[in-house]
């Protein structure tokens, strides 16, 4: 077999509609369309969301609520987990969360929370700290850096 040789299979390719060619094609005169209305007009397009002239249902519906473009959304790691995967002087980095799969998909970064207990002193770097979990880490003898 060589590569000019490969062909679809006859029955995946499907030839295209041809309309207007005639009442003995099956597709002349109105050429599927049926008769008058909208759709059947050259320009016959209706826009999505349109309903026929009544008050369109985004018209209908209330504006609510506010969507702020500029929030950032972290993954977050509480304290206990940490506790639990790292030993005492470990240096907590984002590439070691990743690695370990604690963390699955960074975001906008990881933030630490203060969720369980830190006995062990550890350096932490992460995107953010929640003041609690700054405090805990800071409180057993570690570090909490912001990268």
């Amino acid at each position: 077999m060589r590569l000019e040789d490969l062909r679809p299979s006859p029955s995946a390719i499907k030839s295209r509609k041809r309309v207007g060619r005639g009442i003995a094609s099956g597709h002349g005169k109105t050429s599927g369309r049926g008769h008058k209305g909208q759709k059947s007009r050259g320009s016959g397009k209706v826009s999505p969301g349109f309903e026929g002239g009544q008050t369109p249902l985004y018209r209908r519906l209330p504006k609510r609520g506010f969507k702020n473009v500029n929030r950032k959304f972290y993954s977050v790691v509480n304290i206990g987990t940490l506790e639990n995967k790292f030993s005492a002087g470990d240096v907590v980095t984002v590439e070691k969360l990743m690695e370990l799969r604690i963390v699955r998909k960074l975001n906008d970064g990881v933030k630490i929370l203060a969720r369980g207990e830190l006995t062990k002193p550890i350096t932490v770097r992460a995107h953010a700290f929640s003041s609690r979990a700054k405090e805990a880490i800071e409180m057993v003898g570690g570090k909490a850096e912001v990268i």
